[in-house]
């Protein structure tokens, strides 16, 4: 339906109700209708997951089509994110929201910052999803409403060619809705328990769910030690309750990304079930450091495997958690991801310890030859030093290729005095050109940084912190905040406006006509922002 379209219905349902609608006005309400194009968080999740999708597809037909997304940690970074992306860009094609487990913990928990174990409340996850889809949908109204401010200046001014410009904008409108795929964790307990969260989550808007395979009690973030996996059967349990929670809510189209942590995972809580040779337990255990014992000497309590023939006890830690054999970890990556795709997963996400194409490649290569379509999410994650690690395999390279490297030490790249060095130069493209390599030779759809946001507002609260605290005062604000909002164009730097004001303004309006006592009259400071 057309913007006049919506304004002849809704003229004729005023119309119906035989003048007891009279101060209701037709434009002013398909204003609002569509300002508010999502009734329910369903109705984002359905839109969205369509979206992605697309996407998927079009990443099949060709690897330059990438998605990428920053982790969010609130709605208003969510929304200043996807403003600037429009602002820059033009559209938000294949750029995504991400939620990060870690930074809820970090951030959102009421019980204070805490690391990523899955200690905050299951909860606080699809109140965030709520929270970002609320600022976006209002970033949707805020844009809106200054085209339509923009259709009514220029019809007080007679201004018909500009009017139809701004109702074309209006008809072409794209929202600043996209998907978010959310993080729950190991899902917070068993498989029930994971489908009640799921279910909460995908109510909230989110399309794209992503599960590890670490334990619920034991869970830890991925990119440190300790870190303990479950058998395939438990795994796949959860994942069939994100299905589950999918299809009743009628989101057929759901994403499940299915992470991997088995790479840094050296630990297993529980040994696998298996009922034949060969079966996914059996595949699982056989991973397991084993050494062979005599019967005579095995020990209450023991649990001994038959493999080969031969009594093989597991080792058995104080933790009483078993270990994996060192140096299995990518056949194990290779397992899980080929057993997820197997049984319902869409996407995969292996953790890994450096940012390299050519392993995560390697094992990307070995589940495609068995699933030719497997595709990644990759995390870009900041507990990596990119500089560090490009700067080093920049190096290795060099090396391999009988180049003189004696003007650097391997140990100490980092340092500023390789910026400006044939060797810093080099590793700067590769981490440019990192996502798009590792989407052409890697199989990875997805590239995403979880915890972004959290970074750029520690370092810029820093550097405000020392200018305005220091010798600068209020030009360290004007000067590194302010002047740089006004002339770089950020819509904030009107902060009544983003908040809502002027919405506010036109809806007292709406209701109370001339005797509506409105905030954004001459004297309103913000007019100096014009």
């Amino acid at each position: 339906m057309t913007y006049q379209e919506q304004i002849d219905s809704n003229s004729s349902l005023i119309e119906s109700k035989g003048g007891t609608w009279g101060g209701i006005d037709a434009e002013s309400v398909s204003r609002m209708q569509l300002q508010n194009r999502f009734k329910t968080g369903l109705d984002i999740a359905k839109y969205t997951a369509a979206i992605m999708r697309e996407d998927m597809a079009a990443y099949d037909a060709d690897p330059a089509n990438y998605t990428q997304s920053l982790g969010c940690w609130h709605g208003f970074i969510a929304q200043q994110k996807m403003i600037s992306i429009k602002k820059h860009f033009g559209d938000t094609k294949r750029r995504y929201l991400y939620l990060s487990g870690w930074m809820v913990a970090a951030l959102r928990s009421e019980f204070g910052p805490l690391p990523d174990q899955s200690m905050h409340e299951k909860t606080s996850v699809p109140a965030l999803i709520e929270e970002l889809y609320t600022f976006l949908r209002q970033a949707d109204s805020r844009e809106l409403n200054l085209l339509f401010r923009g259709i009514d200046a220029a019809r007080e001014a007679g201004d018909t060619a500009k009017e139809k410009e701004l109702l074309d904008q209006v008809e072409n409108f794209q929202t600043h809705v996209v998907p978010i795929i959310a993080d729950i964790d190991a899902g917070f307990g068993n498989a029930e328990a994971t489908y009640l969260l799921a279910k909460k989550m995908i109510e909230a808007g989110a399309c794209a769910l992503q599960i590890e395979n670490q334990v619920s009690d034991e869970k830890q973030c991925g990119h440190q030690d300790g870190k303990v996996t479950v058998p395939h059967e438990d795994f796949l349990a959860k994942i069939r309750a994100c299905r589950y929670a999918f299809l009743e809510l009628g989101v057929e189209d759901g994403i499940i990304v299915t992470r991997t942590d088995s790479l840094g995972a050296g630990l297993t809580k529980q040994i696998a079930v298996s009922n034949e040779p060969g079966d996914l337990g059996d595949q699982y255990n056989s991973f397991l450091d084993c050494e062979e014992i005599d019967p005579a000497t095995a020990q209450n309590g023991d649990v001994v495997l038959n493999r080969d023939g031969k009594l093989m006890r597991p080792k058995r830690l104080p933790s009483n958690l078993f270990q994996f054999r060192p140096g299995t970890g990518e056949d194990r990556c290779v397992l899980d991801s080929i057993t997820s795709l197997q049984n319902g997963a869409d996407l995969l996400w292996i953790e890994t310890e450096k940012p390299h194409v050519e392993q995560i490649a390697g094992m990307m290569d070995r589940i495609r030859e068995v699933v030719p379509n497997a595709k990644l999410v990759y995390n870009n994650s900041p507990s990596f030093n990119w500089t560090l690690n490009f700067r080093q395999q920049v190096y290795d390279a060099m090396v391999e290729q009988g180049l003189d490297v004696s003007d650097y030490d391997r140990d100490n790249l980092m340092s500023a005095e390789y910026d400006d060095t044939e060797l810093g130069h080099a590793a700067d493209k590769k981490i440019r050109t990192f996502q798009a390599d590792g989407s052409k030779r890697a199989g990875i759809f997805h590239h995403l940084i979880t915890l972004p946001t959290y970074h750029t507002a520690a370092l810029s609260t820093d550097n405000l912190a020392k200018e305005y605290f220091g010798d600068a005062g209020m030009l360290g604000y004007v000067l590194g905040v302010q002047r740089k909002e006004i002339r770089e164009g950020i819509a904030c730097v009107k902060h009544q406006n983003m908040s809502g004001s002027d919405i506010g303004d036109d809806h007292k309006e709406y209701f109370a006509g001339e005797a509506a006592l409105k905030a954004g009259g001459v004297h309103n400071t913000m007019n100096q922002f014009g």
